[in-house]
């Protein structure tokens, strides 16, 4: 019996010490998240939250594509590292001519069809607007972050976070519709293991129904 209870006491100290060696501190922290609503709790997708905190790590430069289909830009936002550059690929049977007056980047691609121009370089941090001179309706933006981590909150309106370090961090969160200039961030802080909703109220104009030519309506309606 004697012998049995040293066994079990053997195995169970076994296991614990395995259970130990094998967490790590990443582990033991728990999730930081944020999460992005309006003003009447709706979830918003497609916002850009920037963290600061002491980082070192590489940043992902690699070219991205903001593609034209259907007479829209895909995706309406892009979240890129300063220094990044951004391709934009014409998928459509019509022409299109894409621009940007923003302080972040001001750059102007002339008509064109099947041969996409070469990538535009983003050098500066900021929000970048995007149109077609020829298609009115067409508008995309770029986030261009300096910050050490940068994300876009996904359907329910959440992102999550890597391990903190202790203190309080600076927070910034985007989005297209916080205000007409395009330009306006909610700002806040974050401490590591904890949770921040942030609540945006909306003051941007609602974009106007896209106004189909006759041909595009019986296509439309065809289909």
């Amino acid at each position: 019996m004697v012998y049995l209870k040293r066994a079990y006491w053997a195995l169970l100290c076994g296991a614990a010490s395995l259970v130990l060696l094998s967490v790590s501190p990443d582990t033991l922290a728990s999730d930081t998240r944020i999460s992005v609503s309006d003003s009447h709790g709706e979830p918003l997708p497609n916002a850009v939250v920037e963290v600061y905190f002491p980082h070192s790590a590489s940043r992902d430069t690699s070219v991205k594509n903001i593609y034209q289909r259907d007479a829209t830009f895909q995706p309406e936002v892009l979240a890129i590292p300063v220094n990044s550059q951004v391709a934009f690929p014409n998928e459509d049977t019509t022409r299109h001519h894409v621009f940007s007056f923003s302080d972040a980047k001001t750059f102007d691609l002339n008509l064109y069809l099947n041969e996409t121009p070469p990538p535009v370089h983003f050098d500066k941090p900021g929000v970048v607007v995007l149109g077609c001179n020829i298609h009115d309706h067409m508008q995309a933006f770029i986030v261009v972050s300096d910050a050490p981590f940068y994300a876009m909150t996904d359907s329910s309106g959440q992102v999550t976070l890597p391990s903190l370090p202790p203190g309080q961090h600076r927070v910034r969160v985007w989005h297209q519709q916080l205000h007409d200039s395009q330009q306006r961030w909610w700002e806040g802080e974050i401490a590591s293991a904890e949770e921040l909703s942030v609540p945006l109220e909306l003051r941007a104009t609602p974009k106007p129904p896209e106004k189909l030519s006759p041909l595009q309506q019986r296509f439309k309606e065809a289909t």
